[in-house]
């Protein structure tokens, strides 16, 4: 800690307010097939799901009198934003804000709780902003290493979705992407061009600035690499699909619960499925901040929107070598309840086909080797576990002994030994990790959502209640560090793998009301039948 925030400093700080009811246990259930579901519209779900404004009132005055400015108050997203000097916000809510210091400079941080006052009990659900520091971090990797990963140039997203039978008869219209980015940015001559060398269409692709966020590229080593690389794994494979990409100003969760907010009650470009390849160990996230967060993902499942998730990308740790505490950590938001968390292989293509399919893991037993990299997955120390993963095996978490949300659900080809060649600021770059999985996921759930004209929506129970939907992968693990935490891949579920890769006509079997056959692995040999 270096010491006081300056007192006059001008801070933005949002306050959550709780729904004037809850959502209705069947309009998030996602049990039925989605052709048999009634999803909300926007206004429905505002105006009947949204904060009371009487509620929203209450937090208004409470802020004026305590010398803070309402700028902005929606009672649709259940949100005020208050800005006011650092001094206000400490008394209003009865704590200090301090400068810390961390790996990667300084934030602002408060010391002691957050008080609420006792006439807004149970009114304001969470406070987000008085602590800025970076949470996510994007979830992808450049392939690295000699002489043999030199000679792999790297799959197209479009050839990865031909080596998983994904439809080829739709392209996506009338669907929309919507893309989660807290950093980064892209330029549309870098698209045109990949567009062009792959011969696909040039995507339309939609900015949207969240708060004070924009699309501010600056060079292939940045967050571009992120932003790119799901940018151009969706429009790739659903050509016909409209992109829309929400930039947050940063990675806090006050940024990143304005840019899904932002995202699922988009009511002008609607949504139809939300692809996310940031997130952090749950260990590093306040407990209203999940809450929050699963709430806005409720809030999608009454849309008919999926949300896929990259579920981490340092195995079974969820933390990098230099934050490695030897202890097992499930990354959020993929162990949200409502979300699709997304984990990654490795594919052996043989004739055209994937022969063969394992956890993507090159962390090794030593975690401060250069290429530490593994599919995130464990189970969640905060989300219990939920109905549709009770006959999943879900083991309990390591540290709390107790049951909870097994992460990942689906898997896909994600290893940057067989990733995804992908242009960023000019250059050329093989790019792998859960970052890839949730785009590749997310282009498959348009397609098929054209395919069977419908919105597949929150997936999860039928997924697990219809294992033979995907295919299983039972090789390979995400252990990491010298003392090998992690979990190992099965027959099915598992906590690196989910239910598995694509099967991809079952699938569509599943969503289109149909039950799946029995759960297939992939081959073990280099047999590709």
């Amino acid at each position: 800690m270096l010491g006081p925030v300056c007192e006059s400093e001008r801070i933005e700080v949002t306050v959550r307010i709780r729904r004037r009811k809850p959502l209705p246990a069947a309009a998030i259930d996602g049990r039925l097939a989605p052709y048999l579901r009634r999803y909300f519209n926007h206004k429905k779900l505002e105006a009947e799901y949204g904060a009371d404004p009487k509620d929203m009132k209450k937090v208004e005055d409470f802020a004026r009198r305590n010398d803070l400015v309402v700028v902005e108050s929606r009672a649709a997203r259940r949100s005020v934003l208050l800005s006011g000097c650092a001094s206000a916000f400490g008394k209003a809510f009865g704590t200090r804000l301090q400068v810390w210091t961390y790996a990667g400079g300084t934030y602002r941080g408060r010391k002691g709780p957050v008080r609420v006052p006792a006439a807004l009990a149970g009114i304001v659900v969470g406070i987000f902003g008085l602590d800025n520091r970076p949470f996510a971090k994007p979830h992808f990797l450049r392939r690295t290493g000699g002489a043999a990963a030199a000679a792999f140039k790297g799959y197209t997203p479009p050839q990865v979705a031909k080596f998983y039978g994904f439809p080829h008869d739709v392209d996506g219209t009338g669907q929309v992407i919507g893309i989660i980015e807290l950093g980064g940015g892209y330029k549309p001559a870098d698209l045109e061009q990949y567009a062009k060398q792959l011969g696909v269409p040039v995507p339309t692709v939609i900015p949207v600035s969240v708060g004070k966020g924009g699309n501010h590229p600056t060079n292939a080593n940045s967050a571009d690499g992120e932003v790119l690389l799901d940018i151009e794994v969706a429009s790739s494979i659903a050509t016909g699909a409209r992109i829309v990409v929400y930039f947050a100003a940063g990675a806090s969760d006050q940024d990143f619960l304005a840019a899904i907010t932002e995202a699922v009650h988009d009511s002008v470009n609607k949504p139809t499925v939300i692809s996310i390849s940031w997130g952090g160990p749950e260990s590093a996230a306040d407990a209203s901040f999940q809450a929050e967060f699963d709430q806005v993902l409720q809030s999608a499942a009454s849309l008919g929107i999926t949300v896929t998730v990259a579920s981490g990308d340092n195995g079974a740790a969820d933390e990098g070598p230099d934050e490695w505490d030897n202890k097992p950590h499930a990354d959020f938001p993929a162990s949200s309840t409502y979300a699709l968390g997304c984990g990654a292989t490795n594919i052996q293509v043989r004739a055209g086909a994937i022969a063969r399919e394992s956890v993507w893991n090159q962390g090794g037993a030593d975690t401060k080797q250069d290429s530490f990299g593994a599919s995130g997955g464990g189970v969640s120390g905060f989300f219990p576990l939920p109905s549709y993963q009770a006959a999943a095996g879900v083991p309990v978490n390591p540290v709390t002994g107790k049951p909870g949300r097994g992460v990942p659900d689906v898997s896909g080809d994600g290893d940057p030994a067989t990733g995804y060649v992908i242009r960023v600021d000019g250059e050329q770059a093989v790019i792998g990790g859960t970052s890839a999985v949730a785009p590749l996921w997310a282009a498959l759930v348009a397609l098929i959502n054209q395919k069977l004209g419908i919105r597949a929506g929150f997936i999860n129970p039928l997924l697990y209640s219809n294992p033979g939907a995907l295919r299983d992968v039972v090789l390979g693990s995400n252990e990491v560090g010298k003392g090998k935490i992690g979990f190992a891949a099965g027959p099915g579920w598992d906590a690196c793998s989910g239910l598995g890769s694509p099967h991809v006509p079952n699938l569509i079997a599943v969503l289109g009301g149909k039950a799946a056959p029995a759960p297939t692995a992939r081959p073990l040999s280099s047999d590709p039948s």
